[in-house]
Formats: C-alpha cells, sequence, structure tokens
C-alpha cells in the first residue's frame, strides 16, 4: 500500500482527510499510480509538494487499529478527489 506525506517530511506524517465527525481518514491507496495521480490533484489545489510512499499493508493497519485512527483503503476501483477541506498530520 501507498501514503502521502510531505515531500522531505516523509517521517512525521501522513495526509489523511476530516470526515463529517471530525474524524482524521488515513488515505490507503492499493496502487502506485492512484496515490501518484491524487498527489498531483493535490498540488493542483494548491498543496505543498506530496511525496509517495510505499507502507507494509499488515504493519499500517494494524498501526491504525492500535491507535484507534480511522482509515480508508483505495482500490484501483475507487475514484477519489480532494475534498474542500484536507489535513496533514
Amino acid at each position: 500500500m501507498y501514503i502521502l506525506t510531505l515531500e522531505g517530511r516523509e517521517e512525521q506524517g501522513a495526509y489523511s482527510v476530516t470526515n463529517q465527525r471530525g474524524e482524521q481518514i488515513l488515505y490507503l491507496f492499493e496502487e502506485e499510480d492512484d496515490a501518484i495521480r491524487f498527489a498531483m490533484m493535490l498540488e493542483e489545489e494548491d498543496y505543498p509538494s506530496l511525496s509517495v510512499v510505499e507502507v507494509d499493508d499488515d504493519l499500517i493497519i494494524s498501526t491504525c487499529k492500535v491507535n484507534r485512527y480511522e482509515y480508508a483503503i483505495i482500490t484501483a476501483n475507487d475514484i477519489v478527489v480532494p475534498p474542500d477541506q484536507n489535513d496533514i498530520i
């Protein structure tokens, strides 16, 4: 899987969105190309440059569960567009 991080700050957090309840949702992309495409869409919206980082599937999901952090797995069949409000955590 792949996550998005701020370029040059890959160890300091990952891109997430805020849901309707104000909770942070970490996007986990199954396909690198989809993560790259989403990063490009964000940059077109004047977001800072993002890096696509490969992460171990089991490790990232278990880390989210242990920390009670919400996540969404973005498959090749999903279409995601940048929401109006985004957060870098």
